[in-house]
């Protein structure tokens, strides 16, 4: 897990040590082991080091006989098996991200479709004058980049491209509003004006600073359903399961897990418990005195079961206040997910003593546990309903042009799969795969850990894992059948924990992981509904009379449902504009951040 970036120009000349070196400073928190830079001509390549596997030889850049020369972000858990696959590659280091760079030798552009793993990956060829730049099909490792007069710029974070003084920070209106809509940005396009994501999947190759190809490599199986019966998929369920978890265990430093109690990281829990001699160390956190369901007593029980080591982490309103803008300052790229706070918190208390820990995002997508999924099964007629048809803000008022523009990128991702082999529910969860999972909860993920670190891993989004659990029968993921199963998403899942951990009760009600933002943003909304109404990148798309009066109504307690999810957006993307745009210290409590001139 590391940084990368680099500068390739448009007519040859040497990017400045400069640009180099504010690339590197803006990514050192990514990687601060070490770190390495390479140049040729036209073009310049950095790397910032967090040291997991091959402690020793594993510095980058590496390189091969033929001059090729790769900077990487990630990890490629399949690097043994493909060691053992091509016994002649001249490899110099223990590395897992050396393989790649044989890869390319050997099969050109589509080296990346034999890596099974999470990364962003710069490879520059001068032999051919040509970089690529590879991301893994699920998008867990982000990447970036901006093309410019002077030349084409990448980077794993924005920031780092903004800190070159190449790119300046502006934002896109529609995207800014698409921000507060969703909580996350659909597309290429990120919310700065001349900075795009590389695709989940996707490889590049640039050539004089600019983009002459693309390719994609799909996560999900381009098929659809494969007809199985439970107790056989139970089987492959297991293998799978048993499998994934093996390979993101590999690691020359200590590891540990995200415990949340929850169905996705108790299947990780019991792997990683049938897998270790020694006992997992799982981190949990907690709300005390608030009104949402706190975790940490399941989540403990759990642990107890397995013999895993538990560590509680309290998460507090004043974690909000105070820390809000130092997390909304990593994450650059703005995801207005509350759970960042406890992610953040979470991973500070677990950087104490790992680098690495497991999660289990992607879970809900790839075995359909949202209840969305579930109204998608059902006829419009009969309650069913269209993904993400209401937007956070729709109906308050709040916004100054309210228009359905804001669901342009769902709607293109639904098109995208419609006219695919999916079932109807294979379709949603496509189209959450597009953006949701990589724009939204792996931002979120990557930043939060990264500010601290710490790697996390996924083993629930893996080829094998996703070869399986999407092409499973609607019903294996939306239980059909009458009792406990009936209308559950995730019920294969399900099915496999309550044989290998029962102790999780895995077809109990859901009560589902919640952050009492709302709770909290009641409390001080008083104080803090003038502050966030007032300030500059709200008031451009918001009206600041109907900001400060959807707070003084949280206040008061007569605030519509919604109204928490969307004072949280507003407070989120008010703080971030700050930090973002308008330069401001993040070191700050939320109060003195806005407050300041």
């Amino acid at each position: 897990m590391c940084g990368i970036g680099g500068m390739m120009t448009r007519d040859g000349s040497a990017p400045s040590e400069a640009v180099l070196g504010a690339l590197i400073d803006a990514l050192g928190h990514r990687g601060p082991d070490g770190e390495g830079r390479y140049r040729a001509a036209g073009l310049g390549m950095v790397h910032t080091r967090l040291a997991i596997i091959d402690l020793e030889t594993g510095d980058q850049p590496f390189y091969e006989p033929d001059g090729a020369a790769l900077v990487a972000n990630g990890e490629i858990y399949n690097y043994r098996e493909l060691i053992a696959q091509f016994p002649d590659f001249p490899l110099q280091t223990r590395s897992d991200c050396e393989p790649p760079l044989f890869l390319y030798r050997a099969f050109g552009t589509d080296y990346a479709d034999y890596l099974r793993g999470m990364f962003g990956i710069a490879l520059y060829d001068p032999n051919e004058n040509r970089l690529l730049l590879s991301r893994d099909p699920f998008g867990i490792k982000p990447l970036y980049y901006a093309e410019t007069g002077q030349g084409f710029l990448f980077a794993s974070e924005p920031g780092a491209i903004i800190a070159t003084g190449l790119v300046s920070p502006q934002v896109r209106e529609d995207k800014a509003q698409e921000l507060l809509q969703l909580q996350f940005t659909t597309g290429r396009n990120t919310v700065f004006t001349q900075i795009n994501r590389l695709m989940p999947g996707e490889t590049l190759v640039v050539s004089e600073g600019s983009v002459v190809e693309r390719t994609s490599r799909p996560a999900l199986p381009e098929k659809g359903i494969v007809a199985r019966d439970e107790a056989t998929a139970l089987q492959a369920l297991d293998a799978a399961l048993m499998d994934s978890v093996m390979v993101h265990q590999r690691s020359d430093v200590p590891y540990g897990l995200f415990l949340s109690g929850g169905i996705d990281s108790s299947v990780i829990l019991a792997c990683m418990a049938r897998l270790n001699d020694q006992p997992v160390r799982a981190f949990t956190a907690g709300f005390p005195g608030t009104g949402v369901h706190d975790e940490r007593a399941h989540a403990r029980n759990l642990a107890r079961q397995v013999g895993a080591e538990h560590v509680e982490v309290e998460v507090t309103s004043r974690h909000l206040w105070e820390l809000l803008p130092e997390i909304a300052a990593f994450v650059d790229d703005p995801v207005a997910d509350y759970a960042i706070l406890p992610t953040y918190i979470l991973a500070a208390e677990a950087a104490r003593e790992l680098k690495v820990v497991l999660c289990g995002e992607g879970g809900d997508e790839l075995f359909a546990g949202y209840g969305r999924y579930r109204s998608v099964l059902r006829p419009l007629l009969f309650g069913g309903r269209t993904m993400r048809a209401r937007g956070i803000m729709d109906g308050l008022g709040v916004l100054r042009h309210e228009t359905p523009n804001w669901r342009d990128g769902i709607a293109a991702a639904q098109g995208r799969v419609s006219t695919s082999r999916y079932s109807r529910l294979q379709q949603a969860q496509a189209v959450d795969c597009a953006d949701w999972l990589p724009h939204d909860l792996l931002i979120k993920l990557d930043r939060c850990l990264m500010a601290h670190g710490l790697e996390g891993r996924t083993p629930l989004l893996d080829p094998v894992v996703a070869e399986l659990a999407f092409c499973l029968p609607d019903h294996l993921k939306v239980g059909r059948q009458r009792g406990k199963g009936r209308g559950k998403g995730k019920y294969l899942l399900r099915r496999w924990l309550e044989k290998h951990l029962p102790q999780a009760e895995p077809f109990s009600p859901k009560r589902g992981f919640t952050v009492p933002v709302a709770e909290w943003l009641a409390q001080e909304a008083g104080q803090a509904g003038p502050l966030i109404a007032a300030q500059p990148g709200i008031a451009e798309i918001c009206k600041p009379a109907a900001v400060e009066a959807l707070f003084a109504a949280l206040a008061r307690g007569q605030a519509p449902k919604r109204a928490g999810n969307a004072a949280w957006a507003l407070l989120f993307y008010a703080v971030w504009h700050q930090v973002h745009m308008m330069g401001k210290s993040p070191n700050a409590d939320v109060f003195d951040l806005l407050a300041s001139p």
